[in-house]
């Protein structure tokens, strides 16, 4: 495996993918048509030389992630919602667009992103400690106590998984992950960009966010092993506190698990390759083709296949060839181009 820097989110049918400061969405439409918008954004890691560092990059890096799908989610819905019949507003709404004008679309993005988080803390940090606290009327070993703990968090997040895996629109969602992942797997490991090679690649990468996810709550583990407060308060407020440096260490084991192709990385890989399982779904060729669309917005693959597989692609392989997406053109769907705003300012 060659590592290509380029990375994903599915959205509402659809793939975002990112490479550097450019990312492309691209949507297959209900006529058939995929929709492609091309932007920029900046992460706050480039913006401030601070959080580019280790173990604090890790932090912003979620956060630019956080905002970055839901501005690419927004307008994936867009596509979906346009299929509706538009409805008159109602009063709230109509106070809200008197209130805030054009700058309404980011101030319910900025308060979702914070309902969110705060749900994710509720459900996935303090609950986890509310329910095991039940186990130490008989059970006196804190490193069992965070253990179990752990385990219970782990088993939310699963029963979550399962729970929101029986809705429609994310199961679609879950193929077009599988479709974003199997896009990268056959780049970087040396195979062309078509469909057929693209279908036959992994559905399960290294350095995907459901692997992100149970790192964190494998990390948590170990470090309340080691943090030992006896008041339920102070146990709580240390979940919260410490919400950051877990992340910014579990970002840390994402990033070389994966860029390293080595055994003991691999190992260290396996158990969220497994959770993968249940967040990503073999794609059909369809969504394939809108993941293909995506990529070759931001990324000159042709290029990187030269420079990182010239054995097989030695320097000028790809010269005269047709490109701009010749194979996601296939079949007789077309795409449409939509241009974006520079973001990230």
């Amino acid at each position: 495996m060659k590592y290509s820097g380029i990375g994903g989110q599915a959205v509402l049918e659809g793939i975002m993918m990112k490479n550097k400061d450019s990312y492309a969405v691209a949507v297959r439409k209900a006529d058939g048509e995929i929709a492609v918008m091309k932007d920029t954004y900046v992460s706050m890691t480039e913006k401030v030389k601070l959080f580019s560092l280790p173990f604090i990059r890790g932090v912003f890096n979620f956060a630019d992630s956080m905002i970055l799908g839901m501005k690419t989610l927004t307008w994936s819905a867009g596509f979906v919602e346009g299929d509706e019949e538009e409805e008159e507003p109602g009063k709230f709404e109509k106070f809200l667009i008197d209130r805030f004008g054009e700058k309404l679309e980011e101030v319910l993005m900025a308060g979702v992103m914070v309902v969110s988080v705060f749900l994710a803390i509720a459900v996935f940090m303090v609950l986890p400690l509310l329910i095991a606290g039940v186990f130490r009327n008989f059970i006196h070993s804190d490193t069992a106590m965070a253990v179990i703990e752990g385990l219970i968090r782990i088993c939310i997040f699963i029963g979550y998984i399962k729970l929101i895996s029986r809705m429609d629109d994310i199961k679609r969602t879950f193929m077009y992950h599988g479709s974003e992942h199997k896009c990268i797997n056959c780049l970087e490991h040396g195979l062309t960009l078509s469909v057929e090679n693209v279908r036959k690649s992994s559905k399960e990468h290294k350095r995907c966010g459901t692997s992100f996810l149970l790192i964190v709550k494998v990390i948590s583990i170990l470090f309340f092993m080691v943090i030992r407060v006896d008041n339920v308060w102070l146990r709580i407020l240390s979940r919260i506190i410490l919400i950051p440096v877990i992340a910014g260490v579990s970002y840390e084991v994402l990033r070389l698990a994966g860029t390293s192709n080595s055994k003991i990385m691999d190992i260290i890989s396996r158990p969220g390759l497994w959770m993968q399982g249940l967040t990503t779904k073999e794609p059909d060729d369809s969504m394939i083709e809108v993941a293909i669309a995506a990529v070759e917005q931001v990324f000159d693959w042709k290029s990187y296949l030269e420079e990182n597989f010239p054995e097989q692609y030695p320097k000028g392989y790809f010269k005269g060839q047709e490109t701009d997406g010749q194979e996601c053109r296939a079949g007789g769907k077309g795409r449409k181009e939509s241009g974006g705003q520079e973001s990230g300012r």
